[in-house]
């Protein structure tokens, strides 16, 4: 059983999910939560090589599947290394990218079999889903603009941002699907808005679905 709540960021390139991680942990740290910002793959040791593999683009020429194991494999490791000990000390846990980005980038554009891909998440997981998706919605062609302007120069773009902008779209799509599917659980937000603007919707989506002290 874990004490602690477990917050997950998805989205496309470029939608400001790592921006909006910092934001919402400095409310929280601001209200008295421990908070752990992390990501996907990473966020261990053996999940930030794997991270290097897959975004160089390595795994591409072996399929959808091998990708899926791949992360999962980071994962795994992820999970029992950092996000079960911190929920399990009552912290909170925020992630930027988790099971939906499989499910939106192997499962709907990688066409992977649903039944095989949830039985991998199954075993993966083993029940540790978040309590709280915020989606961060917004137009491929302005993610994929803010992406170039983040990357240093010489630098090249990844796996992922390497592809067309139809892929980016389905992409898109498939974020909003999963939202509509499970709204228990996930929260769109328009991610055009400014940093500032989108770290308060957010923050509002926060204290409506999770226990906040009223006064921070």
């Amino acid at each position: 059983m874990t004490t602690g709540h477990f917050i997950t960021l998805e989205g496309g390139e470029g939608a400001g999910k790592s921006t909006l991680a910092r934001a919402l942990a400095e409310r929280l740290e601001g209200s008295g939560i421990n908070v752990v910002v992390t990501r996907e793959p990473g966020g261990s040791p053996k999940a930030e090589a794997i991270r290097q593999t897959i975004l160089s683009g390595q795994i591409k020429e072996h399929g959808p599947f091998v990708e899926a194991l791949m992360f999962s494999a980071a994962r795994i490791d992820h999970i029992d290394r950092l996000i079960r000990p911190a929920l399990a000390r009552g912290d909170w846990v925020i992630c930027d990218r988790f099971i939906d980005s499989t499910r939106a980038y192997q499962g709907e554009l990688g066409s992977i079999d649903p039944g095989l891909l949830a039985e991998l998440e199954r075993v993966t997981i083993e029940g540790l889903l978040p309590d709280l998706t915020l989606i961060l919605d917004l137009d491929p062609k302005i993610g994929l603009a803010r992406a170039a302007r983040r990357r240093a120069p010489g630098e090249t773009r990844d796996r992922f941002e390497s592809e067309a902008l139809a892929f980016h779209s389905k992409l898109r799509q498939a974020y909003l699907g999963i939202a509509q599917s499970e709204p228990e659980r996930c929260v769109v937000i328009d991610a055009t808005q400014t940093p500032a603007a989108l770290a308060e919707a957010a923050w509002l989506a926060l204290r409506e679905r999770l226990p906040i002290p009223q006064d921070a």
